[in-house]
């Protein structure tokens, strides 16, 4: 669980980022979670772009999505989600993000 003051930090770092995933009409799949899981292992800190196309709401989507990976959820703005998981395979790498 991150704090307050990791996730002010964490927004600022995932301002610049791209979206590397997108969810659109489907449903949450064990495919799509696999998928995450896998971007979350290489990639520690994730923006998600919600289509609108989407059954759920952002908010309904992140809090699911971040329970199925195990992961924070960063923050929820518009259709953009940003989720964190701390990876043990980045850390050994010593590319593992440092939180405050």
């Amino acid at each position: 669980m991150i704090n307050s003051k990791q996730r002010a930090w964490l927004r600022s770092q995932a301002n610049p980022l791209d979206s590397l995933f997108q969810i659109g009409k489907g449903e949450m799949s064990d495919q799509l979670v696999r998928s995450l899981d896998e971007i979350l292992s290489t990639h520690e800190l994730l923006k998600i772009n919600v289509l609108k196309t989407a059954e759920q709401t952002p908010a309904e989507l992140a809090r699911q999505l971040a329970e199925s990976a195990d992961a924070d959820v960063v923050q929820v703005i518009g259709r953009r989600i940003v989720l964190y998981r701390h990876s043990e395979k980045l850390a050994k790498a010593g590319k593992a993000i440092q939180l405050p």
